[in-house]
């Protein structure tokens, strides 16, 4: 099956659990995805809309009358075996131009959230890696934030690959996993993400369904008063009898005795 969508960051909010903590959460677009491509084990998702499309995306506009602004390409289930009976797979049931929505997801998933950090510019040793700078007493001086030595002398006589070094932050691909779905708002087509995601404001997004979230409860439902009075039962005719035998007692006990006068 289809477990993976494409999105738009849109901002963060807050929402309120069951015992009434708060919690923050990202609140993501989730427009119908559009299947653009198909071939085996994978498909190819399209999100949005072009205004100005290249000459190399006409076969998109010729198939599905636009060319999607994102596309990216995603493994779906393959065949499944049971028995003697072979189970359709979703490349199967899946064609060219179906939608996908948010009615994949529903609330207590688990996800992972794959999207294009914030750019910061060109940063320093100290603000990029989290370098501690040099001393700032004993005869020291600008070197508060120098990133000290970057290798050896003669032997090797350059610097090694993966140095730490000041250069360009941020704007890099990253992926966020154990994320929880608290709300899918289907009229809206947004899904409500509890914690933060990588990306700017309407950066792309890619949510990919990973499985449940251990110990995830669904909210008690809020049981309806009923409109009308349930009809009490009429007394058993035994329950009469016995009623009635009771009353003749009470009224005999009333009674004065034979013998006795009323006089003192």
């Amino acid at each position: 099956m289809v477990t993976t969508i494409l999105g738009i960051k849109k901002e963060m909010s807050v929402r309120f659990d069951q015992l009434g903590r708060r919690l923050p959460v990202t609140v993501v677009q989730v427009d119908p995805n559009v299947v653009i491509l198909k071939k085996d084990g994978q498909i190819m998702l399209g999100l949005g809309q072009k205004k100005k499309a290249k000459k190399t995306e006409n076969a998109f506009i010729s198939a599905l009358g636009f060319a999607p602004k994102y596309k990216r390409e995603i493994k779906i289930a393959q065949a499944e075996i049971t028995g003697s009976e072979k189970i359709k797979t979703t490349s199967d049931v899946v064609k060219t131009g179906d939608k996908i929505t948010l009615s994949i997801f529903e609330p207590g998933d688990q996800v992972k959230v794959c999207g294009i950090t914030r750019g910061k510019g060109f940063a320093g040793t100290v603000k990029r890696w989290g370098f501690a700078g040099g001393p700032k007493t004993h005869g020291q001086s600008d070197r508060h934030r120098a990133p000290g030595s970057i290798g050896q002398t003669t032997t090797p006589g350059r610097v090694y690959k993966g140095k730490k070094m000041a250069g360009h932050m941020g704007h890099a691909k990253l992926t966020i996993t154990g994320l929880e779905v608290i709300e899918v708002d289907s009229a809206a087509s947004q899904l409500i993400v509890k914690g933060s995601v990588p990306g700017v404001k309407n950066g792309f997004l890619i949510i990919e369904k990973t499985g449940k979230v251990k110990g995830y409860k669904p909210p008690p439902k809020e049981e309806e008063e009923p409109k009308e009075k349930p009809a009490t039962s009429p007394r058993t005719d035994s329950g009469a009898a016995q009623a009635k035998g009771d009353n003749q007692k009470l009224e005999e006990e009333k009674k004065p005795q034979s013998g006795q006068s009323d006089l003192p």
